[in-house]
């Protein structure tokens, strides 16, 4: 539940993009190709990405090598075997129907006429090539067609194939109850077991067939032979009882409602499955790497008492361990990592401050791993004024023979700032160490003072820098010719 909630909390505007648009064009790969073989082959291809990335996960190298081979060979296969399918798709010139047109559902057709215009055609010897798209339609297959749009009729069906006219030689495409195209130009089939017989239009009609679900009525122009032509399969047709038969199995009336609501159901369906796809490849790859790396950020004090100051903190920058994907960790900016500390709550005196979740400011897709110091003590008091004396701090010794007789110090008082607790118990500054071993006579000494704790300061006023005056002298000498001791 914890790694979902992370998943969506840590996605980013430019992965939901990446997501959607990735998805819409494997949508639209699966209708362009939708009952073709292309798409059980891509079909089959995702099945075997999906396990050469368990193989990944599952640490078997050979098998995710060899895997990643099988599917880099599929898809030459795919341009090399299917490429008149795939010419096909890429040579449209409706655009429309290409990005974003929406598969047609089927019509109705109606089949008397058909049947009664087909035969009426057989028996003048009048060739003819008629579609009836189904399902998946054709308007990225068949080409540099005449747009017609007339209502369908025997008489029509006729004139358009009647020797001499302009549209005879190409496809008649009918839609529903209208015929919607004429002199269509189609594919041909490339397949060399075809019979000899079978000429330009019984090649085209197969061709079609095989780039589409749409069912395909020839009329010989030699023989008057009618033959049906649907995906692989090639009817040949004895009277007007079995076309009409055949057309009432593949294009014959069916319920309008149900026809939508099974091709909405199957189109949503694809549209979620591509979805939750592109999904999961997104996730193994943005997510499935994971690359590690330490920052140390430094740490911002926010919403303080503003009659307080921070006098001392533990850390004035914590070390982050973050994870995330290669490509967002190398693009994550310093600016763009922040840890911010809330001292609404702090106290005079010590506080300590846990470093939460919630302070640190990371981009999306950046996973947080561990924070260092996970608490931070932080001192806060009133700001005040203290006036000190000086103290010199001596070390070692005078040579032998002299005596330190005095020492003044100018100046001998500083002002110190800090916070309120901490001057109630300062009593004296000391300068820093002065060596007595390189004093030989009297003299004068500068030094600097040691402020002690490290968030004491000195007034503006203050010099950080003492004028030790001293004088040293002879030891005098007792009765015997030695110096006292």
């Amino acid at each position: 539940m914890d790694a979902l909630t992370l998943f969506f909390t840590d996605l980013r505007w430019q992965d939901i993009v990446d997501i959607l648009l990735n998805s819409y064009i494997l949508f639209r790969l699966f209708v362009l190709f939708r009952g073709t073989n292309v798409i059980r082959i891509i079909m089959a291809i995702a099945m075997l990405w999906m396990l050469e990335r368990l193989a990944v996960n599952t640490g078997m190298i050979v098998t995710s090598w060899a895997m990643q081979g099988i599917i880099a060979a599929a898809a030459l296969i795919i341009v090399i075997v299917f490429r008149n399918e795939i010419a096909s798709v890429l040579k449209t010139d409706n655009f429309k129907s290409f990005f974003w047109g929406i598969p047609r559902r089927q019509q109705h057709t109606p089949i008397d006429t058909i049947v009664e215009s087909v035969y009426e055609l057989a028996r003048r010897k009048l060739g003819a090539l008629i579609v009836l798209p189904l399902k998946k339609g054709i308007d990225t297959v068949a080409q540099s067609g005449v747009s017609w749009q007339g209502k369908l009729s025997r008489e029509m069906l006729l004139s358009i194939f009647w020797h001499g006219t302009p549209v005879h030689d190409g496809a008649a495409i009918i839609d529903g109850d209208r015929i919607v195209e004429v002199a269509a130009i189609l594919p041909l089939s490339q397949r060399s077991d075809l019979p000899s017989q079978f000429g330009t239009r019984h090649r085209a009609a197969v061709g079609l067939a095989e780039q589409s679900d749409a069912l395909v009525v020839v009329v010989s122009e030699e023989r008057g032979e009618v033959t049906v032509v649907k995906e692989s399969s090639i009817i040949p047709i004895r009277d007007n009882i079995e076309l009409e038969k055949v057309l009432r199995k593949h294009a014959g009336e069916t319920d309008h409602t149900g026809g939508i609501r099974r091709q909405t159901i199957e189109l949503g369906i694809a549209a979620m499955v591509c979805l939750i796809s592109i999904t999961g490849i997104w996730f193994s790859f943005a997510r499935g790497l994971e690359t590690l790396v330490t920052l140390e950020v430094p740490v911002e004090f926010m919403n303080r008492d503003p009659r307080m100051e921070i006098f001392a903190a533990s850390a004035s920058s914590v070390k982050l361990q973050l994870s995330g994907s290669a490509r967002l960790i190398k693009s994550v900016r310093p600016d763009q990592v922040k840890v911010k500390l809330n001292l609404a709550n702090a106290v005079a005196g010590h506080n300590q401050i846990p470093i939460a979740r919630e302070s640190i400011a990371l981009p999306p897709g950046i996973a947080l791993k561990q924070v260092d110091p996970q608490i931070l003590e932080v001192t806060l008091d009133l700001p005040a004024k203290k006036t000190v004396p000086v103290q010199p701090d001596w070390a070692g010794k005078l040579a032998n023979g002299l005596i330190l007789e005095d020492v003044r110090m100018i100046p001998d008082t500083v002002e110190v700032v800090g916070g309120n607790r901490m001057l109630e118990g300062l009593q004296t500054i000391y300068t820093e160490k002065i060596p007595l071993d390189t004093i030989d006579a009297s003299g004068t000494i500068s030094v600097g003072l040691v402020l002690q704790p490290s968030s004491l300061k000195l007034d503006s006023g203050s010099k950080n820098r003492i004028d030790v005056v001293f004088s040293v002298k002879q030891r005098p000498e007792d009765g015997d010719g030695n110096s006292d001791a």
